[in-house]
């Protein structure tokens, strides 16, 4: 399931600095870790694959960044080193409920000076996610219009990639959304594709869930076409899931061929071991054993795929299932199991 409402960020404890400068003041004879922390990316904003630079923004103090600093300040270096490849990587970041344009200001400004795309989350539509956890969205219709707006206006002319409305358009499919909401929904998304792309430098992704849940791609042509996406810059597959880059590629490309030939993009964050087996709603929620998948890049290989993405973001948890905390909520745990059995190296 998508994350939460982002929380507010804390600041860090002052034991916690303090103990940093006692750290950097202990003696150079003191006993040392083998391989002491790694140094920050390369400056706010980068952050290098395998496969090359990525061009999204990366946030320096994201929960993974200030986890890394937490554990370095109280000697847990191996962790920390371990974590990284989720802190110095970027993931979207999700408009909050309510104003979501300071938050998104702040990204942008960041991005823009380090010359990045921002990579973008719109989860805020009436009767979201049909009551499964995170219930929310906006109250109506209105509500829902004025949101997008001031999403929209805080993006601005920022370079930015949007996916819009994770789940939103496989629950008309999958009759989780009630008759009498169906049409009000697809108008919703639709007018959101043509205010976001009013900004000149968004490209929009309409989502269109994953191999698992509507398993003819077929069945979601008519939905994406009615929800904007002839004006959209394509659709997004695997948005929280755990599908392998394989899997996904392959029902994209059916997809593809349905709706005349769109562009992709494609959630990795958690896929790289791919799906636990079993029912599909017990198997998406924090399900063990699970890894970081392929790096956020541009560089897909793919002529149809436009990008690898980190949607959901790696450890936040995905409810109270398996003993997690509440949905979206940091995990530290499990964002360290998902870095170590990650197959790339930092």
């Amino acid at each position: 399931m998508p994350p939460a409402a982002p929380r507010p960020r804390r600041p860090r404890p002052a034991a916690v600095l303090g103990l940093l400068l006692l750290l950097a003041a202990a003696p150079a004879c003191s006993t040392a870790p083998e391989a002491g922390p790694r140094g920050p990316a390369a400056g706010p904003g980068a952050a290098a694959t395998e496969e090359g630079e990525s061009p999204f923004w990366v946030d320096p103090n994201s929960e993974a960044a200030r986890q890394v600093a937490a554990w370095e300040a109280t000697g847990r270096y191996a962790d920390a080193q371990v974590l990284r490849r989720i802190a110095d990587r970027p993931v979207a970041l999700w408009g909050r409920p309510g104003d979501p344009g300071p938050a998104i200001r702040r990204a942008r400004a960041a991005a823009k000076a380090s010359g990045r795309t921002l990579v973008l989350a719109a989860h805020y539509i009436p009767h979201r996610d049909c009551g499964q956890l995170p219930a929310g969205g906006a109250a109506d219709a209105r509500a829902y219009r004025a949101w997008i707006g001031s999403f929209a206006d805080a993006v601005g002319d920022a370079p930015a990639l949007v996916v819009l409305e994770p789940h939103a358009v496989a629950h008309t499919v999958d009759g989780c959304v009630r008759a009498e909401h169906r049409a009000e929904r697809l108008r919703l998304l639709s007018e959101a594709v043509d205010r976001l792309k009013k900004n000149r430098n968004t490209k929009v992704y309409l989502d269109a869930g994953d191999p698992g849940w509507i398993r003819d791609p077929a069945d979601l042509a008519g939905p994406l076409r009615e929800a904007g996406l002839g004006r959209a810059d394509g659709f997004a597959l695997n948005v929280s899931g755990f599908h392998s880059d394989a899997a996904v590629r392959a029902y994209g490309a059916e997809l593809s061929r349905a709706v005349g030939g769109r562009h992709f993009v494609v959630d990795t964050g958690r896929n790289g071991a791919g799906p636990l087996p079993g029912d599909r709603e017990r198997a998406s929620c924090n399900p063990p054993g699970r890894s970081l998948g392929t790096p956020p890049t541009g560089r897909t290989g793919d002529p149809l795929v436009d990008a690898y993405l980190w949607v959901k973001r790696p450890g936040e948890s995905d409810g109270p299932c398996r003993g997690g905390p509440a949905a979206g909520t940091w995990w530290p745990e499990q964002a360290l199991g998902l870095a170590r059995r990650a197959r790339d190296t930092p």
